[in-house]
């Protein structure tokens, strides 16, 4: 593991100068390890309120916040630190509730899956988690990867080895054999030698698969319920699982004080999960009515990941289309119908994190989901919500994230303009701190 580390750490000096967002400077902490005095013109500290406050200063020891003071403060005391924000927008640091750090899609994806290692994955996952963090994304939840990889790049962020967000990691999805989150389309004897242990068919096999993923270090169980775009079979968008095995799922994992939350697009397999007590629905696209009554009767979180449907459609529909033609089917069905499903979700009361999938579409480009959100229906400060308190409720990490507050984490962003008016200010993040310290300034 310590050299996995220290292989990572030394790639991301490689490429830290070719990184198309590099900023004038990244991972500094005050000195000496003085007060950072963080001058806001303009902050939204408690998104759930959308007030706006004017002209503050955060004080930053550590990695809290200590203080909220009125005016513009400046650090007097050998080892302080101004930073200016006297003309930006700074809210808190965003956070994905899905994405996949590990990979992102490309023409040569299939042949990245039998070629590279859990070492190379986890090389390739710290290069996109930079990108994240510089995007503004502060905390993320990585909803399927390769258990090796995605659990060494999450530990070497958490102990300050290489830059990224925090990761909240499930590693490898809980599926059923043949369905998506196995291993499909290639020669039998090779599907078996790559398919993993969270692998499973009925309900005790399942709960083993569950257990299994929590002692490899899970820290939230996903599972496909139904089909995906991506697996490379035509076996449609429905439910996969009976309704045996995600209660048994269900169970065995809120035993284990793990939350569970299921890939799923036909409704019977949302409908089925949501009836089994799961805790949240990712990509949600063919929900209906009685799916909106279980969501909101049960408190569930729907994920909408509206920027991988947008992707996938458009990519399928591109003469560059690189998808399988069982792909590229499934991405013409679903990805169109993505935008409406949110719109009547939230219509209809849903409680709806911010997610988008990132490793479908590009690692850094995840604020275009607050456009797509606005789309569907959301107001402005509802979209920065999603990515905030909302999210931060949805992950039960509301002590760590999604407001700045006394005596928490000093995670926090920078915008020019008020995203509040234009949410696509926020794909244009100037300034990036987590922890207290700043990884980004322009």
């Amino acid at each position: 593991m310590k050299s996995l580390m220290l292989a990572i750490a030394a790639v991301m000096l490689a490429v830290a100068p070719a990184n198309a967002r590099q900023t004038s400077e990244t991972a500094t902490a005050s000195p000496d390890g003085g007060t950072v005095f963080v001058q806001a013109g303009r902050l939204l500290a408690d998104p759930s309120t959308g007030v706006v406050l004017r002209d503050k200063t955060l004080v930053i020891r550590g990695n809290q916040v200590v203080e909220i003071r009125d005016g513009f403060i400046s650090g007097t005391e050998s080892g302080d630190r101004t930073v200016d924000l006297r003309d930006g927008f700074v809210l808190p640091g965003l956070i994905d509730s899905h994405v996949h750090l590990t990979g992102q899609s490309n023409p040569n994806q299939r042949l990245e899956g039998m070629t590279q290692s859990s070492a190379d994955q986890a090389i390739r996952g710290a290069l996109y988690a930079r990108r994240t963090l510089m995007a503004g994304f502060t905390t993320v939840a990585d909803l399927g990867a390769e258990n090796n990889a995605i659990f060494a790049l999450r530990d070497g962020i958490a102990a300050g080895e290489v830059p990224g967000p925090r990761v909240i990691a499930s590693g490898s999805s809980v599926s059923i054999h043949g369905g998506h989150g196995d291993i499909n389309g290639f020669r039998e004897d090779i599907m078996h030698l790559l398919s993993s242990e969270s692998i499973c068919s009925g309900a005790d096999d399942c709960m083993r698969a569950v257990r299994t993923q929590v002692r490899s270090g899970a820290d939230i169980i996903k599972i496909t319920a139904t089909g995906g775009v991506l697996s490379n079979t035509a076996a449609g968008l429905g439910q996969q699982f009976t309704d045996a095995e995600l209660a048994a799922i269900v169970e065995v994992a809120h035993r284990m004080g793990r939350q569970v939350t299921a890939h799923a697009h036909g409704v019977d397999g949302i409908n089925a999960f949501l009836r089994a007590g799961g805790d949240s629905i990712e990509h949600g696209t063919y929900l209906d009515a009685e799916s909106i009554r279980l969501f909101r009767r049960e408190g569930t979180y729907l994920v909408p990941t509206l920027l991988a449907g947008d992707f996938v459609a458009r990519i399928a529909a591109s003469p560059g289309n690189f998808f399988t033609p069982a792909q590229t089917a499934k991405a013409l069905e679903a990805g169109p119908k993505m935008l409406d499903m949110a719109r009547r979700a939230h219509d209809g009361g849903v409680r709806i994190a911010f997610g988008t999938d990132s490793g479908v579409s590009a690692h850094g480009d995840n604020a275009r989901e607050f456009a797509l959100l606005v789309q569907a229906g959301m107001t402005p400060l509802e979209a920065v919500q999603s990515a905030t308190v909302v999210a931060a409720d949805h992950l039960r990490i509301s002590g760590e994230a999604g407001r700045i507050t006394v005596g928490m984490p000093a995670d926090l962003i920078a915008v020019s303009g008020d995203p509040l008016s234009d949410v696509t200010t926020l794909e244009h993040v100037r300034f990036v701190m987590k922890g207290g310290v700043v990884y980004r300034t322009e």
